[in-house]
């Protein structure tokens, strides 16, 4: 993913990204510090920060000094299969200052900017059927015109099994409160800056649903009551092979536990279809399941409950990490004060919204 972004990844959780050549590179750099200094107190910026990778200030190599580089959040970090897409948005992707000849590039590598408010720059999406990714360039983005940018912008969404909805749902989310931060701030105008969109590409469930129970919503287990030993650890892996009635594994990502679950639509021609098989892989925690367990309609109500809710239920409440889909503003080269709404930006941010909206309800 950092080749999408040309930029390095450090392993302390940071990127790298190398400053541009001046204007483009100190203008970036000042326009982190105006934001990031900690004498700060313009609600407007603190509150811009949120949609921002976090900022370390600059780093250098020991064997090349005058080589600056941004030191940046990682915001991919904390995914297991990062599915990313880079939008840049605006009207104009040539700042005020640009020479003709700047203009007449810009204008003429993606004429439909005007009119559309967005580009897609790259994706890089994680396909679970093939376990493999696939990786588009800005060629894609460009070759995509009005009629086509929503099944263009619907690629970046689909895991190769199913159109992932409830990321779309979520990005839109994300996207709507960035327009809210547009909508009330007239002191930055941006131009050739984009938006990327990460999300867990790998078929990750919190919650299975059994026949209608939905077990991890079932009982809240209060914090503090278990024991270090109940917990299960980070490795546990349980795999749910089999299928539901209607032949669809249904679970939902969403709060917790995404670490702990692989899902894997697999069905098991063997057995009969109305039956869940759930295997716990796990040294300690071979009490539970000495082998893999067939769960039947008539079992869910019997002792397979309990059992099941042993390992559901003793999990961290509260993960430290509940994001599934981030949405954050980067590439800041081109921004510069003003007195007036950066409208080509808000422009941008509602045809997105309007085309996200859209493949959600088709």
């Amino acid at each position: 993913n950092a080749s999408l972004l040309g930029i390095l990844q450090h392993p302390d959780g940071t990127v790298l990204k190398q400053l541009q050549p001046p204007p483009r590179g100190p203008r970036e750099q000042e326009f982190y510090n105006k934001v990031y200094d900690s004498d700060c107190c313009d609600r407007i910026l603190l509150e811009l920060r949120e949609y921002l990778p976090k900022y370390f200030g600059v780093w250098s190599p020991p064997t090349a000094p005058n080589d600056i580089y941004l030191k940046l959040e990682d915001v991919t970090r904390k995914f297991n299969k990062p599915c990313i897409m880079d939008v840049k948005i605006g009207q104009k992707s040539y700042d005020p200052y640009a020479s003709a000849e700047k203009i007449q590039q810009q204008v003429s590598k993606y004429p439909l900017m005007e009119e559309i408010g967005f580009l897609v720059l790259g994706m890089r999406v994680y396909h679970v059927s093939s376990d493999s990714y696939e990786t588009q360039n800005q060629h894609y983005g460009r070759s995509l015109t009005k009629e086509t940018v929503k099944d263009g912008i619907s690629k970046f969404f689909h895991s190769g099994y199913c159109l992932r909805k409830d990321v779309i749902a979520a990005s839109i989310q994300k996207v709507e409160k960035i327009l809210e931060w547009f909508e009330g701030q007239t002191q930055l105008n941006f131009y050739a800056s984009s938006l990327l969109f990460v999300y867990e590409g790998s078929c990750q469930a919190t919650t299975v649903r059994l026949s209608d129970v939905t077990l991890a919503e079932k009982r809240r287990v209060p914090k503090g009551l278990l024991s270090g030993g109940d917990v299960l650890e980070y490795n546990n892996n349980i795999h749910v092979i089999n299928s539901t009635e209607n032949g669809k594994i249904e679970a939902s990502v969403g709060k917790g536990l995404s670490k702990f679950y692989a899902l894997h639509k697999k069905s098991c021609s063997k057995r009969h279809h109305s039956q869940l098989s759930l295997k716990v892989e796990d040294s300690e925690q071979d009490n539970v399941w000495k082998s893999s367990t067939c769960i039947t309609q008539e079992h869910l109500n019997g002792n397979v409950l309990p059992q099941l809710e042993k390992v559901f239920y003793h999990m961290p409440a509260e993960p430290k990490e509940s994001a599934k889909v981030e949405v954050r503003m980067i590439d800041f080269a081109h921004v510069f004060p003003s007195n007036t709404k950066d409208e080509g930006y808000i422009y941008g941010l509602k045809n997105l919204i309007t085309v996200l909206q859209n493949i959600l309800d088709n």
